[in-house]
């Protein structure tokens, strides 16, 4: 074994809302990589995990010892000594990295920031079981979509105009104030910034404490209303979203604070959005790499029979309000490479990690990258090729995972034009 360059076996986990059986791309990785792994046709497989995280952490594909044992015994050579001293770790990367393959919605769902995830650990270890916080991006690897942070304030004001379900939820006073004092175009930090935020947190909090028979009876005619009247929406594919999710969560609270409170996101393949910590969204369908700070705290807010935490998520979220194009995120150019192929970045606004999409759909043939100032964990999607460093050269398949030492250059070698990489790494600037 390459204490620079070797192989991982990452681990799944099958939670209800993922694709089933061998439709998973989760589960297609899980058992070409480890064909031991037999895919149950009848079962969900949801995430893939890649990391040192305790719940599901990754091994030495050889060894199987635990990534995070071998870091441990030479955590310089693994993380280096500026991640270490960053991020205070000798054990762990400061980041996870999934595959997810969605079938139905997860969770309308927050994440605290660090300060509010080390107070809601202390307070209730049981539900928010990390200290950290938890900022996310997801590239689409087919065509996805979700929620993704509340919608303009305007089609919030009117949809309260329109559809008289959410105004009996919210209320008269509160939909009327909303509508008369909410100022669409205010500068981000000003004071009707400030306080078109207070409106949107005053919708918000009524929509999350409805009483249940309130929810259940203005739920059933919210969705008469979407197969019967489709010109009361103010979007066309809004009706339909409603009537696909509520055969998934019938009269759920969620078909209001997601489906008229939150933005309809959809991408294509490549295109990516990143999650601030405090920002609602929730995942809808379609198969995304994941990347986000290691932590596993979320404030649920519904499509869950799981806890919610409705007064520290109405409290915790930072009520910005932008369209959906002010969410994704641009690929950017990455020099770093040479070679065949093609590398781009998707770098958020964090320290924890970024990630580097690398394919090879013009000509196959090698790419060089030079070493980063920390560690990496590649996974090959799809095609076949190599990956390989100081004479070490390791057959690279869908589902295969990888560790990459900081420093260490690394080449590609693609043996088809599907050949494609992902690859999340951390480093000190």
């Amino acid at each position: 074994m390459s204490e620079k360059l070797f192989r991982l076996d990452a681990g799944y986990q099958q939670y209800a809302w993922g694709k089933i059986g061998s439709s998973s791309a989760v589960a297609q990785y899980a058992h070409h990589s480890d064909p031991s792994v037999k895919i149950e046709e009848d079962k969900p497989y949801a995430e893939l995990w890649m990391g040192t995280h305790k719940n599901v952490p990754s091994y030495d594909h050889d060894s199987k010892k635990p990534l995070r044992d071998i870091i441990s015994e030479k955590p310089e050579a693994m993380l280096g000594k500026d991640i270490i001293k960053k991020f205070n770790s000798t054990t762990e990367l400061p980041f996870l990295f999934k595959v997810l393959s969605i079938e139905k919605v997860l969770s309308i769902q927050a994440h605290p920031d660090k300060a509010l995830g080390k107070i809601l650990h202390a307070q209730d270890p049981k539900n928010y079981p990390d200290d950290n916080h938890k900022p996310e991006m997801a590239i689409a690897v087919t065509d996805f979509e979700g929620f993704c942070g509340f919608k303009p304030l305007d089609e919030i004001a009117d949809e309260l105009k329109r559809i008289p379900e959410l105004r009996t939820i919210v209320g008269d006073e509160i939909s009327e104030q909303f509508i008369k004092e909410m100022k669409p175009d205010a500068k981000v930090g000003s004071s009707d910034d400030a306080n078109n935020r207070k409106l949107l947190q005053l919708v918000f909090g009524k929509v999350m404490n409805a009483p249940e028979a309130v929810v259940t009876k203005e739920a059933r005619s919210l969705i008469e209303r979407a197969h019967n009247n489709t010109a009361d929406f103010n979007k066309k594919d809004l009706p339909d979203l409603l009537i696909r999710l509520n055969k998934q969560f019938p009269d759920d609270i969620g078909l209001f604070c997601g489906g008229l409170l939150l933005n309809h996101c959809r991408l294509k393949a490549g295109e990516a959005i990143f999650l601030r910590a405090k920002d609602p969204h929730a995942y809808i369908s379609g198969d995304i790499m994941e990347c986000m700070a290691a932590s596993d705290n979320v404030v649920r807010a519904g499509f869950t029979p799981k806890f919610k935490d409705v007064k520290n998520l109405v409290e915790m979220l930072t009520y910005s309000y932008d369209s959906v194009e002010g969410q994704k995120m641009k690929a950017e150019e990455f020099p770093r490479a040479t070679g065949a192929g093609e590398s781009v970045l998707y770098n958020p606004p964090i320290e924890e990690f970024a990630v580097l999409e690398t394919t090879f759909k013009n000509a196959t043939g090698k790419r060089q990258f030079k070493g980063f100032n920390g560690p990496s964990i590649l996974i090959t999607t799809k095609g076949n090729g190599y990956i390989s460093t100081e004479g070490v050269k390791l057959k690279a398949e869908p589902g295969f995972v990888f560790f990459i030492a900081p420093e260490t250059e690394v080449e590609l070698e693609a043996e088809d034009k599907d050949f494609t990489t992902y690859r999340a790494f951390v480093e000190p600037n």
